[in-house]
């Protein structure tokens, strides 16, 4: 999986073994249920996010 490094400014490849899936979830103002889905990873001690589709997110591991 490939995310994108702010700090070096460049594409880092990660091995699928080290990509965790995580579901941000919230409740706006007007009272809707708000969902994310992202892959985390961490690649020379830098966290590194990656904001995907449910698909995704359920592809690496998601519930």
């Amino acid at each position: 999986m490939q995310f994108f490094s702010v700090k070096d400014r460049k594409m880092i490849d990660v091995p699928d073994s080290q990509v965790k899936a995580v579901k941000y979830e919230r409740t706006t103002k007007s009272g809707k249920k708000q969902v994310r889905y992202a892959l985390k990873a961490e690649y020379n001690g830098r966290k590194l996010t990656k904001f995907v589709d449910e698909a995704t997110y359920k592809k690496y591991g998601g519930k």
